[in-house]
């Protein structure tokens, strides 16, 4: 009697617990259908934008600053006039190398007038030979002074030249360092200004060297890998190049290795010296199943999400995930496209749990 009231009350208990089951509401919840899209394959990293060439301006000559032709900031070409250095004397030093060129030459002239009379007269037994050959001697010295006098003037044109500074390269003056009416010295440790190339700009930053084969392996391919560069927040990229080049070697020290990457930057979003947060693609996955980031939950053996099955009731699967890319992120393996997922609401589900499907809240319009 007693083991027939004991089966008896269990039978009871398991009608009752699948009846309150049963007569459960239906939990609310949103879902989204997996879809088919590609992913990018990437690495975050840190980097620093550094500009492809910034050059400082030195006078080659010493003399008085006479004129600035540049404001502070503004954007220069290459060879556009920015300083002048007072040029009165190297004027007068190629003056001065001109008449002492212009005197040697009819000094040479006068002496091959010689050299011809002394080797008709040699002809005729009028003088002797070493006359001759002394007179020949003059010439090849007057030659050897013009030669002098030449090398003299072109390194006083030179200078001359000098005392007009232009810009080397395209790009922004810095903050003048010197005031007109100061006498700037020769080669200088200051300088006068700082250009720096700002279109196209670089940007370097460090990859683990874990990521080292992936990535060689990828530029072997010869396709172009884009970089994408974020600002702190990282929600949109201010800037996309390509990369330009990877380090030959691993820092043994942090057991990394650094990479370039170019950027046209026309907008000027990249500045020179501040930090960028970037992202490396190396490969895209084509066609990979994609579900909402929020839809996958971590659980003790993996991911895991909910599946809405065709009678509202849900399935919890373990899935093994992919890279995430733009919100979404690739289900490796456990789903297929078009299945659909629960994104919010997981909280209160458990395998074969009841749900309603609400519709999902349209993104609220930008103001």
């Amino acid at each position: 009697m007693v083991l027939l009231a004991g089966v008896f009350w269990y039978r009871s208990c398991s009608e009752a617990a699948a009846a309150r089951a049963k007569a459960a509401p239906a939990v609310p919840v949103t879902a989204a259908p997996a879809r088919s899209a590609d992913v990018e394959i990437s690495h975050d990293a840190l980097g620093t934008v550094t500009p492809v060439a910034t050059v400082t301006l030195t006078s080659r000559v010493t003399g008085i600053l006479t004129e600035v032709h540049f404001q502070e900031g503004q954007m220069v070409k290459q060879n556009d006039l920015l300083a002048v250095i007072d040029p009165r004397p190297y004027q007068a030093a190629v003056l001065q190398a001109q008449g002492q060129l212009a005197r040697d030459q009819a000094l040479l002239a006068n002496a091959r007038l010689d050299l011809d009379r002394y080797r008709q007269a040699f002809q005729e037994h009028a003088i002797p030979e070493q006359q001759m050959a002394t007179q020949e001697a003059l010439v090849a010295q007057d030659e050897g002074l013009i030669k002098l006098d030449q090398g003299n003037l072109d390194a006083a044109q030179v200078n001359l030249d000098y005392t007009r500074i232009v810009s080397p390269i395209d790009g922004r003056v810095g903050l003048r360092m010197i005031d007109p009416g100061n006498i700037v010295q020769a080669n200088g440790t200051s300088g006068l200004v700082t250009i720096t190339q700002l279109q196209p700009i670089t940007v370097v930053f460090t990859l683990s060297q874990d990521f080292l084969a992936e990535v060689t392996k990828a530029l072997r391919s010869g396709r172009p890998l884009k970089v994408e560069a974020f600002d702190r927040t990282q929600t949109a990229p201010v800037a996309q190049g390509q990369l330009l080049a990877i380090d030959n070697q691993v820092d043994a020290a942090t057991g990394t290795f650094r990479l370039k990457a170019a950027f046209a930057n026309e907008d000027g979003a990249l500045w020179p010296g501040e930090f960028v947060n970037v992202r490396l693609v190396t490969s895209i996955d084509e066609n990979a199943v994609t579900v909402p980031v929020r839809a996958v939950q971590s659980g003790p053996n993996g991911g895991y999400l909910f599946v809405v099955k065709p009678d509202l009731t849900v399935e919890m699967r373990t899935v093994e995930t992919g890279p995430v890319s733009d919100g979404v992120i690739e289900i490796r393996k456990g789903l297929t496209t078009g299945e659909q997922v629960v994104v919010d609401g997981q909280y209160r589900l458990e395998q074969g749990t009841k749900v309603e499907v609400q519709k999902a809240a349209p993104p609220a319009a930008s103001q």
